[in-house]
């Protein structure tokens, strides 16, 4: 008779000597496989959609042969940047944060074992010293994931679905079964950009046919019926369905690619608009925000010639962002942050703008020049914050 034996690091049951799976493990499998049921859903559709466009409507139904050669290159123009950028967004894998992030293997060791939360926090300060974070936790803490071990980068964020730390994450998306992000959420703009074009264009140029077949004679006999009407065929049935189907997806996409373009405008996520991020001078949901055309940029990248494409051009690493710290004040310019009593100078570095920050930054005369020092007078210590407006 076999033994049960149970093992709990590896999540599995060994009988007679063979492993067993635990059932944990066999329901994450098939939570995985469940997810890609809505992406399989938007494949059949739009295979369905261009078969009936193609062949029910325009080789068996339109009569002008010119107007199914416009129909058909504008259609499928539409149809491959629609289905490139879908492909895009579902399969770039988010963006992680890199190595520098974890925490090196004796202080992991130390911020596991230890139980206080101040001993822990005290431990996430000494490792983020010399990291580019301007962000915190709600209550000023450093931002730390115990589930991937990683001091968080600013606007990154913990995936439960993806089971991952994805860089400047905006949500996860089920159409996509994938994560939207650094890495892909200029595909994902895009994809909804092109989705919404597709379904505009079907629906403008199926109405005709719609309310010719809407209003079509049902006689039996098509000598009774008027001679500029189409013939009662199967192809009326893909037409009038054609035209709900985009219509239906017209409102539901517009809607959601009119939210997002407001979200680049503002350089916020979609979490970060619903929860401002904190910085070391409190919450602010515009802390991120460059200027609308900087903005843009960030997303999209400085040649305007490849932003209608979906390959990455976008800004930046990921890493680190531009910040402008605070609101700005014109009655009040410059805005003086003491340190905690508890810690040190050291323990809350500077912070310095990385390559891709200076990028974004510089070259625009109305962007904020921001500069951090720290001031050494009378033995007390003051980080202050001048903010400079360029003439």
């Amino acid at each position: 008779m076999g033994v049960w034996y149970v093992t709990s690091r590896k999540h599995s049951l060994r009988f007679g000597g063979r492993v067993k799976m635990a059932p944990t493990h066999v329901l994450r499998c098939c939570q995985r496989g469940l997810a890609w049921i809505p992406v399989i859903f938007i494949a059949l559709v739009v295979c369905w959609s261009y078969y009936a466009y193609v062949v029910e409507l325009c080789i068996f139904t339109i009569p002008s042969i010119a107007e199914k050669i416009i129909y058909m290159v504008f259609f499928h123009l539409s149809f491959v940047m629609f289905v490139w950028s879908y492909w895009k967004t579902i399969f770039t894998r988010p963006a992680n944060p890199s190595k520098e992030f974890c925490l090196p293997k004796a202080e992991k060791e130390q911020y596991v074992k230890e139980e206080r939360p101040e001993s822990q926090q005290e431990i996430l300060w000494r490792a983020a010293a010399n990291l580019p974070l301007y962000t915190r936790t709600g209550a000023g803490a450093i931002r730390y994931c115990d589930r991937c071990q990683v001091i968080k980068p600013d606007r990154c964020h913990h995936c439960s679905a993806c089971d991952m730390c994805v860089l400047k994450m905006d949500h996860h998306c089920p159409w996509v079964n994938n994560c939207v992000g650094f890495s892909n959420y200029k595909f994902f703009i895009l994809f909804l950009c092109y989705s919404l074009v597709y379904c505009l264009f079907i629906a403008a140029t199926v109405l005709q046919y719609f309310i010719k077949f809407w209003t079509l004679c049902r006689r039996k006999s098509a000598e009774n019926c008027p001679k500029n009407e189409l013939p009662d065929t199967h192809a009326k049935f893909h037409v009038l369905f054609l035209f709900f189907v985009a219509a239906m997806f017209c409102i539901s996409i517009l809607s959601l690619f009119s939210y997002h373009l407001w979200l680049v405008g503002k350089n916020r996520s979609t979490i970060e608009a619903f929860r401002a991020p904190v910085f070391r001078t409190g919450s602010d949901k515009n802390g991120f925000s460059l200027g609308f055309g900087k903005n843009i940029a960030q997303v999209f990248g400085d040649k305007r010639k490849f932003w209608l494409l979906p390959i990455f051009t976008s800004q930046g690493d990921g890493l680190t962002f531009p910040s402008r710290l605070v609101n700005i004040d014109p009655e009040q310019p410059t805005v003086s942050l003491q340190p905690e009593a508890n810690k040190s100078i050291e323990d809350v570095p500077a912070s310095p703008l990385s390559e891709s920050q200076n990028h974004l930054l510089g070259n625009e005369q109305h962007a904020n020049n921001v500069t951090e020092h720290l001031e050494n007078d009378t033995g007390s210590e003051t980080i202050t914050i001048i903010m400079e407006r360029e003439s």
